[in-house]
C-alpha cells in the first residue's frame, strides 16, 4: 500500500466520532451521514477549526442538508443524459466519463450529492471500460472530462490503463481530469503520478480550491509537481455562502492560485441541488464579486462566472447580456437564446 493510500485509509467517516471532535449534535450528524456520506482525510482534520470555519462548512455534516429547500436532486438532468452508468453525454463533442463514485472527502454542496459515495451507485471498473467503448463508438466526441467521484482515487495502474485506452481512440483529442485531491489528499500527487499524467498530453487537470486556506504547503507542492511535469492546471471554485462570498477571500484565492501556476478558470454559481440551499449566494452578489476581482487582480486571475442551466441546457457565462432579470428567480439567456429560470439565492 502506497503512503497516500495509507493516509486515505485513516480517514474519519464515523459521524459519532466527527460529532464529538467538532462539537456537533451526534443525532443530527448521524442522520445526515445516513443520507449523505461523510469522510474527512487526515489532511483535512489538520485544517478544519470548527463547524463555522470555511473548511468546516464545506465538509462537516450540517442539519440544513436535510431541510426542505425545494431544490431538485438532479437539476442538471444527468440521469436523462446518461446512456450508460459511467457516461454523461450532454454536449455533442464532449462527454463526461465517471471514473468512480467515491471521493477522498465529501463536499456538502456536491452537484452529485444524490449519488456520490452511495453504495447503490457503485461503479465497477468494467462499467468504466464500457464507458470507454461508448466514447470509441461515437466519433463526434473529441474531448472527455474524467470525473466521478474522484478519478485520482484510482491506483496508478488502473489510471494508466484507462488513459491508455482513451488515447487509442482516434477521434479523441483533449482529455481533462477533474479532481479535489490537491485540497483534501495532496499526498496523492506523487512523482510517479505526475510523470504518468505528464505523458498524456494534451491532458488538462482541473483542481477545486474554494478558499485560500486550502492552499497549504502540501497542496502547493502538489501543484508544483504537476506543473513541473508539464500538466496544465486550471481551477474551478464554487461560490458558497459563508465560505468565499466576500471580495477579500476571492482575491486572495485567485491571486494565490495564479502564483502557483493554476489558472482560475471558473467561478461556479452553485447548482440548485437538494440539500445545498444554505450555501446559495444571489447572482447579484456574484457579479459584484467578479467586479471587485477585476479591480484588484491580474486579468489572468479573474475566473469566468458561470451558471450550469437547469435541465441540462449547459453552462452560460453570467455577464450583463446574459442576465435578463434578477429576483427570487433569475432569468438567464441560454446560448441558443432560450430564456431559462434559475433559482437565485
Amino acid at each position: 500500500m502506497e503512503p497516500w493510500q495509507q493516509s486515505f485509509a485513516q480517514s474519519l467517516s464515523d459521524p459519532a466520532v466527527i460529532a464529538a471532535r467538532f462539537g456537533l449534535d451526534p443525532a443530527v450528524a448521524a442522520a445526515v451521514a445516513d443520507r449523505y456520506p461523510v469522510r474527512l482525510t487526515p489532511h483535512l482534520l489538520t485544517l478544519i477549526e470548527g463547524a463555522d470555519d470555511p473548511l468546516g462548512r464545506q465538509f462537516l455534516p450540517d442539519p440544513f442538508e436535510l431541510a426542505d429547500d425545494n431544490l431538485a436532486e438532479d437539476p442538471l438532468a444527468e440521469r436523462t443524459l446518461a446512456p450508460l452508468p459511467a457516461v454523461i453525454h450532454r454536449y455533442p463533442s464532449r462527454a463526461l466519463l465517471l471514473a468512480g463514485n467515491g471521493c477522498a472527502a465529501y463536499c456538502r454542496f456536491c452537484t452529485r450529492k444524490r449519488r456520490v459515495g452511495c453504495t447503490a451507485f457503485h461503479l465497477p471498473f468494467d462499467e468504466l471500460l464500457k464507458g470507454v467503448d461508448y466514447i470509441a463508438a461515437h466519433p463526434g466526441i473529441s474531448e472527455v472530462i474524467i470525473s466521478g467521484g474522484d478519478p485520482l482515487l484510482l491506483a496508478d495502474d488502473a489510471l494508466n490503463e484507462l488513459l491508455g485506452r482513451l488515447r487509442r481512440i482516434p477521434h479523441l483529442g483533449v482529455l481533462r481530469i477533474a479532481t479535489r485531491v490537491l485540497t483534501v489528499l495532496p499526498e496523492r500527487i506523487t512523482p510517479a503520478l505526475a510523470t504518468l499524467l505528464g505523458r498524456q498530453a494534451p491532458l488538462y487537470l482541473t483542481t477545486h480550491f474554494n478558499h485560500p486556506r486550502e492552499l497549504t504547503p502540501a497542496a502547493i507542492e502538489a501543484c508544483n509537481r504537476l506543473a513541473d511535469a508539464g500538466v496544465p492546471l486550471a481551477n474551478q471554485t464554487v461560490l458558497l455562502r459563508g465560505v468565499n462570498d466576500d471580495a477579500d477571500t476571492l482575491i486572495a484565492l485567485c491571486d494565490g492560485l495564479l502564483r502557483r501556476r493554476v489558472r482560475p478558470y471558473y467561478l461556479h454559481q452553485l447548482d440548485p441541488v437538494h440539500g445545498t440551499g444554505h450555501f446559495r449566494v444571489p447572482i447579484e452578489r456574484g457579479l459584484e464579486l467578479v467586479a471587485a476581482l477585476r479591480a484588484k487582480v491580474s486579468g489572468l486571475a479573474v475566473p469566468h462566472y458561470i451558471v450550469d442551466l437547469p435541465g441540462g441546457r449547459g453552462k452560460v457565462a453570467l455577464t450583463p447580456e446574459r442576465v435578463v432579470s434578477l429576483g427570487a428567480v433569475a432569468v438567464i439567456r441560454a446560448s441558443n437564446g432560450e430564456l431559462v429560470a434559475v433559482p437565485n439565492g
